[in-house]
């Protein structure tokens, strides 16, 4: 840990992890939104159902269990969205977030999380998750194309501080990125003035098309990529991880809040480690605070949402899309790491699930996501049929 973070109170440690979690992920929200065919007004509603369902389940979870149980959106989620829900309605994404809180609530009440997760080789749910963001960091480079100089100063700036300040680079870039397209006068003139949020409804439109397009791959990426990273920063704080009551409470909420824009709430990974270390609290059994104080400071920026989202609408595209891309660099790169680190041949299904992922494949009105998993589970079995000693159920 850096000096700076040996100095943090709890309350210090969950207002940072707050900050770094909004700036790293609000732009992917706001692009979702946009996607759906919304504006600021509704990605403000958005915010506000998310702050205050993180907020609730992050304070009651932790005062419960008195350990530091942080509760985030699913930023991958959120970036899968965004390219499965294209010329899907809001109706309709609302019914695809409900089937999603169903089955993590499933999971929750039945226990079969361990089992389930399981079933889906990890080295896959890797190739998967980095096949749906790389598209994202591409496009970093393709705004290029339309503000050269603001994209080239984030991309020093996030390469400055990923050295320098490692865990505060992408609120560093937000910084930066606004104060240079305020000094070439990019920032779109819009009325600043305190606007409470409010709740948006959108009546869920179910079908087929819906649960495998957006509710299933939504429910693989929020637990492959976000409760499976969260639960192993719990274990290795040496926290007892309470798996089963926190996706039946993650899942409840989720179902009670997806038609307003809860679209998926989980265990938080990377933010959350801030609130587990000595550097909170010497204590452990007192490091709860931290966490309890995130879910405040969640609940305020939820409150905020309407001030927040018109400065977000002020902002150039570019930056907005730059932005998103940055910020998801660190998982690409994790995921791409994860997904072909094996050495024999199941690298190769792992590869052809990233590809295939990656590509615009809709056949027959299934996304490229789902594609790409049933891809690589093929080339598995294929390759498990014609060359059985090779495998073994632990290296699935």
């Amino acid at each position: 840990m850096s000096l700076v973070n040996r100095h943090f109170s709890p309350a210090a440690a969950g207002f940072v992890a707050v900050v770094i979690g909004f700036a790293s992920s609000a732009a992917l929200i706001y692009q979702t939104v946009l996607t759906l065919g919304g504006d600021a007004s509704l990605a403000a509603g958005w915010l506000l159902t998310l702050g205050l369902s993180m907020g609730v389940t992050s304070i009651g979870l932790s005062l419960y269990y008195r350990i530091p149980l942080l509760i985030a959106w699913s930023t991958p989620g959120a970036a899968l969205l965004i390219s499965t829900a294209q010329g899907f309605t809001l109706n309709q994404a609302s019914a695809g977030f409900i089937c999603s809180a169903l089955l993590i609530l499933i999971c929750g009440i039945s226990g079969w999380f361990e089992k389930l997760i399981t079933k889906l080789p990890f080295h896959l749910a890797s190739a998967l998750l980095a096949g749906i963001l790389l598209n994202f960091g591409i496009d970093v480079f393709n705004q290029m194309n339309a503000e050269p100089l603001l994209v080239a100063v984030m991309f020093i700036t996030y390469l400055l501080g990923r050295q320098l300040f490692p865990q505060f680079a992408i609120l560093l870039v937000l910084i930066i990125s606004v104060f240079f397209s305020w000094q070439q006068s990019l920032l779109i003139n819009t009325d600043l003035h305190w606007q409470v949020a409010s709740f948006s409804y959108a009546s869920p439109e179910f079908s087929l098309e819906v649960l495998l397009n957006i509710g299933l791959p939504l429910f693989i990426v929020t637990m492959a990529a976000q409760n499976l990273p969260g639960i192993a920063v719990l274990k290795a704080h040496k926290y007892p991880a309470p798996v089963s009551t926190i996706l039946t409470v993650t899942g409840f909420t989720n179902l009670l809040t997806a038609p307003f824009g809860g679209y998926a709430i989980n265990l938080a990974a990377i933010t959350a480690a801030l609130c587990m270390t000595e550097d909170v609290d010497k204590d452990p059994k007192l490091r709860y605070r931290a966490a309890v104080a995130a879910g405040l400071f969640y609940i305020l920026m939820g409150l905020s949402a309407g001030y927040l989202m018109i400065i977000f609408a002020g902002l150039p595209g570019t930056l907005i899309y730059a932005l998103a891309g940055i910020a998801l660099f660190a998982t690409i790169k994790q995921s791409i790491i994860q997904a072909l680190s094996s050495a024999d041949s199941r690298c190769e299904a792992s590869l052809i699930t990233f590809l295939v992922s990656a590509s615009d494949l809709t056949l027959w009105g299934l996304s490229s996501v789902l594609w790409g998993l049933a891809a690589g589970c093929l080339i598995l079995m294929i390759q498990r049929i014609a060359a059985p000693s090779r495998y073994t159920i632990s290296g699935s």
